[in-house]
């Protein structure tokens, strides 16, 4: 495994995985729950990629209880916090295209959560990312309610 860097040294990209289908874990990949969690994951993503602040506000819970870690930010608590996050990366400058890798769904009761690893191209660049978004289920579906993102760093 690599050391840990200062911070001040490029991370190198990760070569990226072939992608795969998205297994299921507590429910069966043709239950409505899947599916529906399934939608609502790749919502935040095809929001993240358009840049679409309104669509990624129609996929977060609007409460104190969200949470989101971008890679390389402080953890940021409560929607005012996280809205605000993702206004400031959707002024700035690039574009992400993500190819999603190792995809597992879990389904418990009035909790699901999706692991993953988003590989994410950006001008010819390419950098993988692991992720944890985790759901709760509301009256007008499932909404996020913790989004976490680290980098994974190249290996020696």
């Amino acid at each position: 495994m690599a050391e840990p860097t200062s911070g001040d040294e490029p991370i190198e990209p990760v070569e990226p995985l072939e992608p795969l289908e998205p297994t299921a874990a507590g429910v069966g990949e043709s239950d409505p729950d899947f599916l529906a969690v399934q939608a609502a994951n790749q919502a935040f993503y095809d929001a993240h990629e358009r840049r679409d602040f309104e669509a990624m506000d129609a996929i977060w819970e609007h409460s104190d209880r969200v949470i989101c870690v971008h890679p390389g930010w402080p953890i940021l608590r409560g929607w005012s916090a996280v809205g605000m996050s993702w206004r400031q990366i959707f002024s700035g400058a690039g574009r992400n295209q993500f190819l999603l890798t190792n995809v597992s769904i879990s389904v418990d009761g009035e909790l699901a959560w999706v692991t993953l690893e988003e590989n994410l191209v950006d001008t010819g660049n390419m950098s993988a990312v692991a992720a944890t978004n985790i759901y709760t289920r509301t009256p007008d579906g499932w909404r996020l309610i913790n989004h976490h993102a680290s980098p994974i760093l190249a290996t020696a």
